[in-house]
């Protein structure tokens, strides 16, 4: 972005409306019906099937993305699409409003506006983007923006030549911003491969890279250490069923990305909470629990604490005293042994592939000696620490861009900043 100091328009004038606040003063104000036609009448939704039949080069767009893309096209103009039901309506970090240009196909999901003249697509786009959708969305299961509440929504209304300036500011500045956010989301993928490649390496094959190697019999493993052992899972675990008598336990989650955790610490998780936690199942601290419906994508691992989980879950206790709990958390999530449970699992879609006990126990699992497996889950410890620390950062730089994003826009569409120089 220009290091200039953005500096605000000479005289302001309240909008009448309280979200918009003050708008310099040759500004108007209209709502969204005067200033748009709705081709709504035109869209045609298809399902998966009829798609697959059509597949194309034309995309086609749902409420807030391109879902598919198909052979034929409904419309060819400057567009504006408005999410109608599904888009993140109250989430500023993502969009709801598109300007498209050229051949597509629009589903029922998405509203289709053909700005009148005098009505900058690219500008709208980006104003409608910066609605308070608060008072406009109708819908007790489901977000959604209906015809009628969307043409009353009120549009700042600045001269088309103005409009066009903050369009071009706009694409350039947000452009520079999401190649910056796309560099660091790379690296973000990077240290992620990083994270698995080490911990992939250091529970198959140890710390010590001179270690003279051996052919462990099975082919998802490939060369172990000459002293490491493999064994069935039916030798290392037992199945516990365990139920809460009152429900009043830690409330426990399973993800393929964290393992077990408590449930209080993902509060932004969707999940559809039971009245009553009685008859859960206990999950003792060491124990494995495997998130059933979704162990195909690694949802399990070792509890670190006593807790409760899903009737739906299956709870397994360690009985033998070859394995370190600690050691086998890194093992189970790994590409390479998640491959197998699925390998294992028993289910027509892979959506619904299943991971009974009677499979689970037929999974192998790498054995060093046991002071080896201290060492390293030590190791381990010590560098994914290190790794999620750096993308702790990034993380937190990508949501510090994704806000200036957000406020600049808001900024040059509201008339907070006069960035007609800019542009000139």
């Amino acid at each position: 972005m220009s290091s200039r100091r953005f500096m605000p328009y000479p005289v302001y004038k309240d909008s009448g409306v309280e979200w918009l606040g003050e708008i310099p003063a040759g500004w108007e104000v209209k709502k969204l019906a005067w200033i748009t036609k709705c081709l709504d009448g035109r869209r045609v939704p298809l399902n998966a099937e009829e798609r697959g039949r059509m597949q194309g080069e034309y995309p086609y767009w749902g409420a807030n993305t391109i879902i598919d893309y198909v052979d034929r096209w409904l419309f060819d103009e400057d567009l504006v699409l408005l999410g109608e039901d599904g888009a993140p309506f109250f989430d500023r970090a993502r969009s709801v409003a598109f300007h498209v240009n050229g051949k597509i196909w629009v589903n029922n999901h998405a509203h289709v506006l053909r700005p009148a003249p005098g009505v900058d697509p690219g500008f709208l786009a980006q104003v409608l983007n910066c609605v308070d959708y608060r008072a406009f969305i109708d819908g007790s299961t489901r977000d959604k923006l209906t015809q009628g509440d969307m043409n009353a929504i009120p549009i700042q209304y600045p001269q088309v030549s103005e409009q066009r300036a903050i369009a071009i500011f706009l694409d350039r500045e947000t452009a520079r911003i999401d190649a910056l956010v796309a560099k660091k989301e790379r690296l973000l993928e990077l240290l992620h491969e990083r994270r698995t490649a080490l911990i992939t390496r250091a529970v198959t094959k140890g710390l010590d890279p001179n270690v003279p190697m051996k052919d462990s019999g099975v082919e998802w493993l490939g060369e172990i250490p000459g002293h490491w052992e493999v064994e069935e899972n039916r030798w290392l675990f037992r199945e516990s069923d365990v139920r809460s008598q009152l429900g009043e336990e830690e409330l426990l989650t399973v993800s393929h990305i964290t393992g077990v955790t408590r449930r209080s610490e993902k509060p932004d998780v969707t999940m559809i909470e039971a009245e009553s936690h009685e008859g859960y199942k206990v999950c003792g601290s060491g124990e494995l629990a495997i998130n059933t419906m979704w162990a195909w994508m690694g949802a399990l691992g070792i509890a670190q604490e006593p807790g409760m989980v899903s009737p739906s879950y299956n709870v397994y206790r360690i009985t033998s005293d070859r394995l370190v709990p600690h050691y086998y958390d890194y093992v189970c999530r790994i590409p390479l042994h998640v491959a197998e449970i699925i390998r294992h699992s028993k289910g027509i879609w892979q959506s619904r592939l299943r991971l009974y006990p009677d499979a689970f126990r037929e999974l192998l699992t790498p054995l060093p000696p046991i002071g080896e497996q201290r060492a390293i889950a030590a190791f381990l410890d010590r560098e994914t620490a290190s790794i999620d620390a750096l993308v702790a950062k990034i993380r937190t730089a990508i949501d510090r861009l994704k806000e200036l994003r957000t406020a600049l826009i808001s900024a040059a569409v509201t008339g907070k900043i006069d960035v007609r120089q800019e542009v000139a």
